[in-house]
């Protein structure tokens, strides 16, 4: 085969190991019953999915990777916390499969030996691949607001902060679930963010997302605190959480999917749309 004939056709084959990310491939957003927000179950544990990832034709849910810590609550630090295995089977609320736990920020930074403090305290992120069965089921948007339009950062203390959560402990009343509030503080030298919103974060909506002022995802939800105000929330950054795992888990080309639905800062809107 020609060199320019061979270079052409290996670029169509890779256009089409990536087409789950294109918005034609995607349920509609809709009815799609897997989407950021959706409930996840570890053995018991429930927490809430944050964004849509995938690498290739592969596609994953995010979540808290405390999600499947073995310890007590007060276990954060996940240079020395026990997980669940890979592989580990995941129940995503809307799947017809059992997805599986594909990578873990704890196990991974406990493989490479990892000593940075703000690293062991803040990088909590897992990926929940799902069954290629359910992959058609699929909307990557933020029920609500829509987006995420790509993966930003949260911006100076003060700036509006959106998310999505989806605690069983609110009884399935979803116009709780969209949230609007500010940030606090970037700490850590960039690794968490505090934040607070008009109906606080609670156990359960471990591992939710959250947007931007312009729609861009920026955190994950890791912790709940007691300060600087009673009912905030430590977001984990995604950016250097998905550049560690590029950088040390198994899927180095990992990427954040984009919504099919344009981000919209309306939290009337998105309640009502609840």
């Amino acid at each position: 085969m020609h060199r320019r004939t061979l270079a052409c056709a290996l670029t169509a084959l890779a256009l089409f190991l990536i087409a789950p990310a294109a918005a034609s491939a995607w349920a509609p957003a809709g009815t799609a019953p897997i989407h950021p927000g959706v409930q996840t179950h570890t053995e018991g544990a429930q927490c809430t999915a944050n964004f849509i990832f995938s690498e290739g034709s592969t596609v994953f849910v995010g979540q808290a990777a405390h999600c499947s810590g073995t310890g007590g609550a007060t276990e954060t630090n996940g240079c020395t916390s026990g997980s669940l295995p890979i592989g580990t089977a995941v129940e995503v609320t809307g799947a017809t499969e059992p997805g599986k736990l594909a990578y873990n920020s704890w196990l991974t930074m406990q493989a490479a030996g990892e000593s940075d403090e703000n690293t062991c305290a803040f990088n909590d992120l897992a990926l929940v691949q799902l069954n290629a069965a359910d992959v058609g089921s699929v909307n990557p948007s933020v029920p609500g607001f829509g987006g995420p339009e790509g993966v930003g950062g949260p911006g100076e203390p003060g700036a509006t902060i959106y998310s999505y959560g989806n605690s069983e402990l609110r009884g399935g009343i979803t116009k709780l679930s969209p949230k609007q509030g500010f940030l606090l503080a970037n700490e850590g030298e960039g690794w968490t963010h505090l934040v607070t919103t008009l109906t606080p974060g609670i156990p359960g909506d471990s591992g939710s997302g959250f947007l931007d002022a312009s729609g861009n995802a920026f955190g994950v939800l890791s912790t709940l605190d007691l300060a600087p105000l009673p009912g905030s929330n430590g977001v984990g950054d995604l950016a250097k959480e998905l550049a560690y795992e590029r950088a040390h888990g198994p899927f180095p080309n990992l990427q954040l999917v984009k919504g099919t639905v344009k981000f919209k800062a309306n939290l009337v809107e998105a309640i009502l749309g609840a």
